[in-house]
């Protein structure tokens, strides 16, 4: 079968190696589409070499069809179409309050243990989701950043009625806008990328420019001077965090989507003057993959226009390239089997 492994100096290689079987408690996954994201760019970049052990197959957001089931497994069946929610919680322990998602000794399948980016792919069945028969694999691919948007608005508690402003405009403030217009709340997408928000208005949404409005006097002029219920700041930027807390209402609700690695500056005299609210989002539980699976198998939403491109596995090293050289692109396939 073939396999990538990220080799460092942002260099992918294709190889040739055994298929391997499952061993116990494990399925082998016929891989169907690999989705690149953010973070494999990150470690494309470099930036995370010192957690991914080289060489290594990264990849995570995914879907398949079970090809060999292990001993010790059940309730799964070769044929059966599945999505891997790559968390391996093993080490979870009581500190961790039961919040395996989150807990201190996670281990992040695709990063810090061999991910989907290979024809085959050997994981641990606890991490196995079902998809019904007639759900879509290259949609299904999108349901792990899709299960990120669905824990977003979860915990920001968002409902019908509501405003919420999604803070950037990338693949998953997109798919963060599209789950809270499901929800029933009023959407505003603030972008600086001409072209994404082109793609944003395409798909039906409101969304504007910071840097040629005031968004805030925007907002209030959507809202009758309310401003935002909910903010999701999605960015990762300081114009972002300096703007968050002026577009929230009082006890408005503020989302931290994006991960700052470094200690930002943030006006906490609006925190206290409007009893404002900051949330912490990382990753999804169960019921988030639950969510985001029930949504792509309706396919009510513009899942397919999320997917810029799709390329054969073995054109893996142009990919990364491409989105180097192409950062306007939303969501890009890898075709495992080809």
């Amino acid at each position: 079968m073939k396999a990538t492994i990220y080799e460092g100096n942002k260099t992918f290689t294709v190889i040739d190696k055994e298929i391997e079987q499952p061993s116990n408690r494990e399925v082998r996954i016929k891989v169907a589409y690999s989705g690149v994201c953010g973070t494999d760019v990150h470690i494309y970049h470099g930036m995370m070499d010192k957690r991914v052990a080289m060489p290594q197959t990264i990849g995570h957001e995914m879907s398949g069809i079970i090809d060999a089931v292990g001993t010790g497994v059940t309730g799964f069946s070769v044929g059966e179409k599945v999505v891997v929610r790559p968390l391996d919680d093993r080490k979870v322990k009581a500190s961790d309050k039961g919040f395996n998602h989150i807990c201190e000794e996670l281990k992040f399948i695709g990063i810090d243990s061999p991910g989907s980016m290979q024809q085959y792919w050997n994981v641990p069945a606890f991490v196995l989701h079902k998809l019904k028969a007639e759900t879509d694999l290259k949609l299904a691919a999108l349901i792990e950043p899709l299960s990120v948007a669905t824990h977003d608005v979860r915990r920001s508690g968002l409902v019908k009625g509501e405003t919420a402003v999604v803070l950037g405009g990338g693949p998953i403030g997109l798919l963060v806008a599209m789950v809270a217009k499901e929800v029933g709340a009023q959407v505003i997408i603030s972008e600086v990328n001409p072209k994404r928000i082109a793609k944003a208005k395409e798909l039906g949404f409101d969304a504007v420019s910071p840097l040629e409005l005031d968004l805030v006097e925007y907002v209030k002029s959507k809202t009758e001077n309310r401003r935002a219920d909910v903010v999701f700041e999605v960015a990762g930027v300081q114009p972002a965090l300096d703007v968050m807390c002026e577009v929230a209402g009082i006890r408005g609700r503020i989302l931290m989507v994006a991960i700052h690695g470094e200690k930002k500056p943030v006006d906490l005299f609006k925190f206290f003057w409007k009893e404002l609210s900051l949330i912490g989002a990382r990753v999804y539980e169960k019921e988030d993959y639950e969510k985001a699976i029930e949504l792509i198998t309706a396919n009510e939403l513009p899942f397919e226009q999320m997917i810029t491109d799709v390329q054969p596995l073995t054109n893996i090293q142009q990919v990364f390239e491409n989105i180097d050289n192409n950062p306007d692109g939303l969501k890009v396939l890898m075709d495992c089997q080809l």
